[in-house]
């Protein structure tokens, strides 16, 4: 079991999970996050007084699944946030030791 994480722009939210929903992936964790990479922020002006925002707004989400569709759940991901500009995101993947589902105390890859 792995889980990924992909860190991608708020517009892109819903053509991702409609895209996942359509390649038989489901559930999903989302979080609003800020954060920066090489993008740096960017520069603003308000009321004529020009400041950098250095933390920029991304949605996080959270996807564990099975290892037999971490490739096509990495590659729809990828495909459908890909817009070819800095910022576009990073996907990272983790390994799970374990999954257990409270209401019935199912465990391993059944419980996702």
């Amino acid at each position: 079991m792995k889980k990924i994480e992909a860190v991608i722009r708020h517009y892109k939210l819903e053509d991702v999970k409609n895209a996942l929903t359509q390649a038989g992936i489901q559930g999903m964790t989302v979080t609003e996050v800020r954060g920066f990479g090489r993008q740096r922020g960017h520069k603003e002006t308000y009321r004529g007084a020009e400041y950098t925002v250095d933390f920029l707004p991304k949605v996080k989400l959270e996807i564990v699944i099975d290892d037999a569709e971490v490739a096509k759940a990495i590659q729809t991901i990828t495909n459908v946030a890909r817009t070819g500009q800095i910022g576009d995101g990073k996907i990272f993947v983790t390994n799970l030791a374990d999954v257990i589902r409270i209401r019935t105390g199912e465990t391993g890859p059944g419980a996702i």
